[in-house]
């Protein structure tokens, strides 16, 4: 009696499924790669948008300081102050000053919006060295701001001690974008040491 022997086909059929798995195998991995750069792209972008957001908030904390600066030293609020009367460098504000050209003004309105800029009503100024799109175009390695930041003091009155007066000052600057606005707002009081409510 003879035996048959069968074809053994255990050969073809693992060559089959060892392709299937490198297949899906470099799928998974294929997916996993797509997903980390995905990743590391919007961490780039959120690291660019945090930066602008800075660059801005950081340029009109500085306009708000310069603003605060020329309330007490250029603008005749602290004599006045002084004199026991409202400064009467207080307008109606209705046009736009250059704070570079050194004006400026303290206005008696308050500001209509101001969370919509840039301001129709309020004082342009750049800071030292500043570019902005107006002056020099944006470049890579040339670090320019959208447009030149604003400010606008508000007289809010006197203090309720009746030796000094109030302002409100607000100021705004962009990043390189429109779309990268900063607004920031303080409120600024103005003192007599030795106060004259006679006027004398």
């Amino acid at each position: 009696m003879t035996l048959m022997k069968h074809p053994n086909n255990r050969k073809s059929s693992q060559t089959g499924i060892v392709l299937v798995s490198s297949l899906l195998l470099l799928l998974i991995v294929t997916i996993m790669a797509l997903s980390i750069f995905r990743s590391f792209g919007i961490q780039e972008k959120i690291a660019g948008n945090t930066r602008e957001k800075q660059r801005a908030l950081q340029s009109a904390v500085s306009v708000e300081q310069f603003a605060e600066t020329w309330l007490v030293n250029s603008s005749n609020a602290p004599t006045a102050v002084n004199a026991g009367i409202a400064p009467s460098a207080d307008i109606t504000c209705t046009t736009t000053a250059d704070a570079n050209a050194g004006a400026g003004q303290i206005c008696s309105n308050a500001l209509a919006t101001p969370t919509s800029v840039p301001w129709a009503i309020a004082v342009n100024y750049a800071p030292p060295s500043m570019n902005y799109t107006g002056t020099t175009p944006y470049t890579v390695t040339n670090d320019v701001y959208y447009a030149r930041p604003q400010f606008y003091i508000t007289d809010l009155g006197p203090l309720a001690s009746a030796n000094g007066e109030v302002y409100k000052v607000d100021a705004n600057s962009y990043g390189t974008s429109a779309n990268t606005v900063a607004v920031v707002e303080s409120t600024f009081a103005i003192t007599c040491i030795v106060c004259n409510p006679g006027g004398l």
